[in-house]
């Protein structure tokens, strides 16, 4: 399908004009690129597209604004040098969507992305019904001596002081406040969680959030106090504008924290209160519900909704064995002191409860073995507290390495995950809490939201608010994001889908005159929702904006207005612009790869005949829940490749990601992760190994490159080392690494670069001055093998490597690996933070076909076709097929239609995502799957068969 074609404005100004542009391997480029069009950049994978969209007109419109700030405004941001390009000119504001992950905070989610919370806190706090969170009723006022009643109410010795609240989380010193409490007459003040005496309250920083509260009286709870309670109570109330605060000392809360117990508020307050049990609220405020606010987040978990704890699974794995045979496997991590200790007082606990010590976990009932795990209400701790205890106060740095296996994140007990406060969730709007309403996703939540109704003197306060939440959500539909929830937290996104809903927040904000620049936001995305993706791009151009899209699906490329092919190779190879202009132009362009493949004259070609499955050699994982599954079981055959497939939100990665990869190496004694909920694994037996090949970095600094996380690099140390020269001189391997003192120049201790502190200004890189980047002291570098010395062949493309260390088998073997997956464009040492996902993913899947293998190893990939051509996808498929005809098993997770089709076997999840999918659609053939008319999949994929029916038939 093509887009029909727009005619090219003439005027200058509506073009991005470039010339000269040199970064990385482009080639003195010269373009001149439509405004406010949806204009494609493709061609191969290292051809030169990001280079161009990201690295040129990405890194000058961000530098033009930072050139436009005040200098002290400068002095925050990053300092970005020139790209190397002699003149871009009618450049709009640059904004880039890329698929790089957001901030790692754990507290960002998809609501908070997008705005949605702001606007839903907002809500509540005006409009929110509050509920008693114990008897589950409307709140209502409440009276000063029901307060007093409450209080004397505690147990009998309570330590209890009276507060009254003057400051609540303001910024400030607070003089005023302060002289208030001491005209009252009192002597005391509580400052952020500190008594203090009056005189002696330290000077509060004024630019700094304090809580500051009047200490009206000290109790020890006990007969005849009635009266001193109700002039205590009378007066808090009074300072406290109606509201007071009862700090207690909860005796019956010990942890190993708080061995005496846990100080506790309770809030009372003459205007909202329970008619029930008395339980008060405190002002609801927006910040009430924020989980990154001290006075919204759970105090437990701190707003995460989860916390690290020893997990009864990994504390004693098998569950055939008892406490007196070495069921607690973590016990073994102490002392052998504290551990006759710990077991003694385990097996005392049994005995209590009539259990033998000798009998297995799995035979204990239900209630005693919660009991031994988590403690009773009596004296025993329980083996997990008691764990918790010595990690908290061990301080042997490997006792605790050895501790920390035994930990594992769990859902926050106190909060449910919700992340906030009690007094937060039992505020109701329309039946829900606000954590009831960030569990939904966002087709759901859009739902709700629609169909919320107000009375009529809310209408006014809930119109704007709620309108702008179903505006933010409508666009997250839009752009394919409607099974996410809204509480998934942004650091468990795929980049695709980051970048959707980046993208959402984007089309929501309303900006006109901008250059949008993204990069892949097809990632991730079945071919069924491409299509609203592109709709959200076409809108965003259409509100008068330049998109700009590095990308290689075809579907986007033929809705363009403008499609620049960059090549025709990669790295050296590339760096040109082949073709320019509308996709039909393109595609009648004789040397533009790209425009072959989209005139069908190259495609890659459907298997002659597919594999035979033989059902027999199988693993099967059966009742699978994880997530949004519904009790699934699933057949991956070996000796194949098999493709995951289904809609974004299906529940792919849940299945293989979340459960059967990590079931499995479990089974093989590998354990890497807990795997999701299911209730059997079977034939683990029939493979030697698992391999997960994800796209996480390679490594996280730049002194890892794709020579060390191979291994390659010792290799070459070896060689160097081995040189008629380094023997001479007495240079060993070592002598050649940058990571150790010897051989690297020490001015920049091996790194290429030197900081130079500006002092108000940013700090710069810069080349360093002494080695100019190559890493290496003088000496070293005499050091030459074929004439070239160690940075100079760090510096080498690995396609020249790989003829370079011809003579050499292991460094050849491995190169060329690295060369087969379309990586010969990187240099050996190109920092690993440099690397995108597809990049870091397809080394990993070089390293293990370098790697001598078993013929019964199962490799598992996710989207490995991502950033990758059309030819690049084919050289992909050979390596696949070549693991494969070895005998092992190729497992990948993929939306691209051109590995989909190649498949031996394919496992379609559906029909819909998030709560609407979970479920098996298709298994089979791609024929199969074809003639299934509910599988999605299976309609994208029949116009590509050629009328094949089923060719294998399975054993």
């Amino acid at each position: 399908m093509h887009r029909e074609e727009k005619t090219l404005p003439e005027s200058p100004s509506d073009f991005i004009r470039i010339r000269g542009a040199r970064v990385h391997n482009l080639k003195n480029v010269d373009l001149d690129i439509p405004r406010n069009q949806l204009v494609v950049f493709t061609g191969p994978s290292g051809s030169g597209k990001s280079s161009l969209a990201l690295d040129t007109l990405f890194a000058e419109g961000q530098r033009q604004y930072i050139e436009s700030l005040s200098v002290y405004a400068r002095q925050f941001l990053d300092q970005m040098e020139r790209p190397d390009v002699d003149l871009i000119e009618g450049l709009q504001p640059t904004i880039c969507i890329d698929q790089r992950a957001g901030s790692q905070n754990p507290r960002s989610t998809v609501a908070t992305v997008t705005e949605v919370y702001d606007y839903l806190r907002l809500l509540m706090a005006r409009l929110g019904q509050p509920h008693c969170w114990k008897c589950n009723v409307p709140i209502s006022q409440q009276t000063p001596e029901q307060i007093q009643d409450r209080l004397l109410a505690l147990p009998d010795q309570t330590k209890l002081m009276v507060l009254a609240p003057m400051v609540r989380g303001r910024k400030g010193a607070h003089r005023e406040e302060i002289d208030k409490i001491r005209k009252s007459g009192l002597l005391r003040a509580r400052v952020d969680d500190d008594v203090f005496e009056l005189d002696q309250i330290p000077e509060l920083n004024p630019k700094k959030a304090h809580s500051i509260d009047a200490v009206v009286d000290r109790i020890i709870v006990r007969e005849g106090l009635r009266a001193r309670m109700g002039e205590s109570v009378a007066l808090a109330l009074k300072l406290g504008e109606g509201r007071m605060l009862a700090c207690y000392l909860d005796a019956d809360a010990i942890d190993a924290k708080h061995p005496k117990g846990t100080w506790r508020d309770e809030v009372y307050n003459t205007e909202l209160a329970c008619p029930s049990c008395g339980l008060s609220f405190i002002d609801i405020e927006p910040r009430t519900f924020s989980f990154n606010s001290p006075y919204g987040a759970c105090p437990v978990c701190e707003g995460l909704g989860a916390k690290e704890e020893f997990d009864a699974e990994l504390v004693a794995p098998d569950m055939s064995l008892s406490v007196e045979g070495d069921a607690i496997v973590a016990w073994k991590a102490l002392t052998a002191a504290t551990q006759k200790k710990h077991q003694a007082a385990a097996v005392e606990f049994l005995k209590k409860h009539k259990v033998e010590p000798t009998t297995p976990l799995a035979e204990i009932p239900e209630k005693t073995l919660h009991q031994l795990f988590h403690g009773d209400e009596k004296k025993f701790l329980g083996i997990l507290v008691m764990l918790e205890k010595e990690y908290v106060t061990t301080t042997r740095k490997a006792r605790l390495d050895q501790l920390a296996a035994f930990r594992a994140e769990v859902i926050c007990s106190a909060c449910k995950g919700s992340r906030l406060r009690m007094e937060a969730t039992a505020v109701q709007i329309g039946g829900k809490a606000i954590h009831e309403i960030t569990a939904m996703n966002v087709a759901e939540a859009r739902e709700f939201f629609q169909q919320l109704t107000f009375v009529e003197h809310e209408e006014p306060v809930a119109e704007p608010i709620v309108r702008e939440i179903i505006k933010r959500l409508e666009f997250l539909e839009k752009v394919g994001a409607e099974y996410l929830t809204l509480n998934r937290a942004a650091d468990t996104l795929s980049g695709g889908e980051l970048q959707r809903v980046r993208l959402a927040t984007g089309i929501g904000s309303g900006l006109v005159g901008v250059c949008y620049i993204l990069d892949e936001p097809s990632i991730g995305l079945h071919p069924r929702d491409n299509e609203r993706l592109i709709s959200s791009l076409t809108d965003l151009r259409d509100q008068g904006n330049s998109v700009l899209v590095v990308e290689h699906d075809e579907a986007m490329m033929r809705m363009a207005d403008r499609l620049i092919d960059i090549g025709p190779g990669a790295g050296g190879d590339g760096g040109r612009v082949m073709a320019d202009g509308t996709p039909l132009e393109v595609e009648t362009n004789s040397d533009s790869i790209t425009g072959r493949y989209l005139s069908g004259k190259s495609k890659i070609e459907l298997p002659e005949k597919r594999r035979r499955i033989a059902k027999t050699r199988s693993i099967t994982i059966e009742g699978v829940t994880t997530n949004n599954l519904k009790d699934v079981s699933v057949l991956v055959p070996l000796g194949a490749l098999v493709c995951v497939t289904g809609v974004s939100g299906s529940g792919k990665s849940s299945l293989i990601n979340e459960t059967f990869a990590p079931a499995l190496l479990k089974r093989l004694n590998t354990p890497t992760a807990k795997p999701g909920p299911h209730k059997s694994l079977r034939g683990a037996a029939n493979v030697d190994k698992v391999i997960p090949i994800d796209q996480s970095p390679i490594g996280r600094t730049p002194r890892s490159n794709p020579a060390t996380y191979t291994g390659v690099f010792d290799e070459i140390r070896k060689v160097y080392a081995g040189t008629r020269q380094a023997k001479q001189y007495g240079y060993k391997a070592s002598r050649f690494s940058f990571n150790v003192q010897g051989g690297r120049c020490e001015a920049c201790q091996g790194q290429g670069l030197q900081k130079i502190e500006m002092n108000f200004l940013p700090d710069l890189f810069v080349t360093c001055a002494t080695c100019r980047g190559a890493r290496f002291n003088r000496q070293t570098l005499r050091v030459r093998y074929k004439d070239k010395s160690i940075a100079e062949v760090l510096d080498m493309p690995i396609r020249d490597a790989v003829s370079f260390f011809e003579n050499i088998p292991m460094i050849h073997r491995t190169l060329a690996s690295l060369d087969d997956v379309g990586l010969g464009y990187l240099s050996l040492g190109q920092p690993s933070t440099t690397l995108s996902g597809g990049e870091a993913q397809r080394i990993k899947l070089a390293t293990e076909l370098a790697r001598v293998d078993t013929g019964s190893t199962l490799y598992l990939l996710d989207e490995p076709t991502t950033g990758l051509h059309f030819e690049d996808i084919r050289r992909l498929l050979d390596v696949l097929n070549r693991l494969v005809d070895k005998g092992n098993t190729v497992l990948v997770i993929e939306h691209n239609l051109d590995i989909i089709k190649c498949a031996d076997w394919i496992i379609d999840l559906g029909p819909e995502g998030g709560s609407g999918g979970g479920q098996i659609i298709a298994a089979g053939s791609p024929e199969e799957v074809a003639a299934v008319a509910e599988s999605y999949t299976g309609q994208f994929l029949k116009p590509l068969l050629n009328g094949r029916v089923a060719v294998a038939e399975s054993e």
